[in-house]
This record gives C-alpha cells, structure tokens and sequence, in this order.
C-alpha cells in the first residue's frame, strides 16, 4: 500500500500526504508509428476524527471495459500456479501471449535459474512483437507464427492499427499466484468476521474487508519493498495519521488495528473522490495522485485507467481495482476455482491474532 506522508510541523510533508508516494513507472504516451492499414483483418487535508458513520451504497460497479483486466486477475489468483508464468500485453489484458510452466520445483521466491528463463522468454516474445511490427511497416511476408500473433493481439477487440504500435515495450510477465491465494483465503477465516465488522461499523460496505488478498494474502507480517508493513500495508507515516497509538508497538503488524486503520483512511479517501473504484486505487496511489486523476480527466473512472498519464500512475496503479474486484469474487464463491474445497481456519478475537505465517 503506497501511502501518504504525514508530519503536521511543516507545509512540505503536509503536501506530501495528500500527493501519495507510489512505485514509479512510467507510462508510455501513445505510439506515432506509422500505420498498418494494408494488413489489417477487418481540497486540504484534515486529521481524520471521529464521527458519525456515512452509510454507502457498498456498490462496486464493473464496466465491460473492465472486464478483460478482471479475468486477467481472477486467472492470476485462482487458475495459474506459482510454476506458471504468463506473458501478456500490460495495457491490454486480455491480450496473453503465452502462459509457460517454470522447470523443476518452483517455490515462493525463483531460482536465479528460474528468473533467467522467465527474463529470457520476456524477451523472445518482446523479439517476436518488434519483428511483426516491423514486417507490416515494411511490407514483408508473413508466416503462419506472424499470423497467430496477429489473432492474439486482436483479441484485445482493438484494431491491429492501434494496438500494435509500441506493443513489444508492453510485453509483462504475471506468475500464478493460486497456491497463495488459497492460503490467503484459509487464513482470512481468523479474521473475516471481525473485519467486516469494523467496515459495517464504520459505514462502509463490509466487502472492502477482501482488500488484503490484493494487500498480502492475509499474510500479518507482510512487508514491502517501500517500507510498508503488515496484513494491511501500511507506512510508518500512514500508521501515525490513521491508526495512532502507542508508540512503543508496531500496531500495523495487528491485524484488527490495521483493519480499523483501513476503515479510517477509506471513509476519508472516499469523502473526497466521491467514488468506489477512485477511493479503492487510492490505497495504491494516493488520495492527492487520484483526485489529480479526476481534475484532469473527469469522474470517468474507466477513463482515468485507459488514459490518465500523470507521474508514478503505472501498472499496479491501473490495475488495482480491477484486482480487488477478481479477488472480491472468487472470495464470493471460491468452489468453482478450489473443487478441492477451502479449510478456513477458525476466527480469532482482536488481541488473540497470530504471528507471521
């Protein structure tokens, strides 16, 4: 969870909580290559007190155009394994041009050799991608491999005119995550009641209490490379605006004080953008950064995913509401994706929860 910062001395950290700090990545502007017509098939920031709950709809609407980045991520978390690997268009999700099985035993974490062939088979499909470009651009014949690439980018439902350009540059690996994600939803038994509770009590819709599968996989002591900590993913920061207390514990490795944390900031991120899927990506990208999004590009939120281009806005950012709806359905209605069943573990009270896995 990329979060904002927090100082309440100087006007500078102030701006700083309100812009958000996520993982850059730049968003490529949009291609000018030349065309393929020849060969193409037919306000400021206040403390968040205590106060009355707002009721919401609880309400999480799903476009068609969000669609294909949904399915994206519902085959990530409950149909490809860890040992699988998908590679795939990062703007255009429905667009997969590969899914390969890693060789030998695949863990948590690859092996350097693991991450060689998953790094090398980017490439070769980033190779394949170029070569295609260029054979259209220069009239050269196409054999039956350029062929089939040219059905799989028109997948997309996008013209090979307008989705080819720059194509090679968006080629991304995915791993399956669904070993994790069945643990993920194993452990949230301890916890789901609980959760759903402190939403409920809040006044927010209960479901937002699946934020975790997309946060940690349920995971207490989760950590990440920006420093954030715990189920929840907060920052050191974030914790001291919107879970405060003692100073001497780490409260973002409790669960239940993470999950009230949670509930504080979301209620704020949602009074002041007004929507469900901008709130819920702003705990990806900032409330400051999301509000950017819709002062340059209007309330239209699949609008913003498709083609806001401001600083750090980049994959994980435009995705992250269509994780949380994938993860929120298969949590829904696990039994299609794990035949196997789910041995939810039983609920825990708040003071009672369990170290790290």
């Amino acid at each position: 969870m990329n979060r904002l910062v927090i100082n309440f001395s100087t006007l500078l950290i102030f701006l700083a909580v309100l812009n958000g700090c996520s993982t850059t990545q730049t968003v490529t502007k949009r291609d000018q290559s030349p065309k393929y017509r020849a060969y193409i098939p037919q306000q400021p920031y206040q403390v968040p007190q205590p106060s009355a709950p707002v009721t919401y709809s609880g309400i999480f609407p799903k476009s068609a155009a969000l669609e294909p980045a949904v399915d994206f991520w519902r085959k990530t978390y409950a149909v490809w394994q860890r040992a699988e690997v998908a590679f795939h268009d990062d703007r255009y999700m429905n667009v997969v041009y590969e899914v390969m099985t890693l060789p030998g035993y695949v863990g948590e974490g690859l092996t350097n050799e693991q991450k060689q062939i998953m790094n090398q088979r980017r490439e070769f499909w980033k190779a394949k991608v170029s070569e295609l470009e260029s054979k259209l651009r220069y009239n050269a014949t196409l054999n039956a491999d350029d062929r089939q690439l040219i059905v799989k980018l028109e997948s997309s439902g996008k013209s090979l005119n307008s989705i080819l350009p720059g194509a090679s540059n968006r080629v991304r690996a995915q791993r399956g995550t669904k070993e994790r994600f069945k643990r993920g939803l194993e452990i949230s038994g301890r916890y789901n009641l609980q959760f759903r509770k402190i939403f409920r009590d809040a006044g927010l819709p209960e479901e937002l209490a699946y934020l975790p599968h997309v946060e940690s996989s349920f995971q207490p002591a989760a950590r990440s490379s920006a420093g954030a900590v715990g189920m929840w993913q907060f920052t050191k920061a974030a914790a001291q605006t919107f879970m405060p207390g003692n100073e001497h514990a780490d409260r973002r490795l409790d669960p239940f004080a993470s999950a009230n944390g949670a509930a504080r900031y979301l209620s704020y991120a949602y009074k002041k953008l007004a929507d469900w899927p901008t709130a819920i990506t702003s705990y990806n990208h900032g409330v400051g950064g999301m509000k950017r999004a819709q002062n340059q590009m209007g309330p239209d939120f699949v609008r913003i995913v498709e083609q806001y281009d401001g600083p750090a806005f980049g994959f994980a950012s435009r995705n992250y509401y269509a994780q949380f709806l994938a993860a929120r359905e298969i949590a829904n209605n696990p039994d299609p994706y794990f035949r196997e069943g789910i041995q939810y573990e039983a609920p825990v009270a708040p003071g009672q929860y369990l170290a790290a896995e």
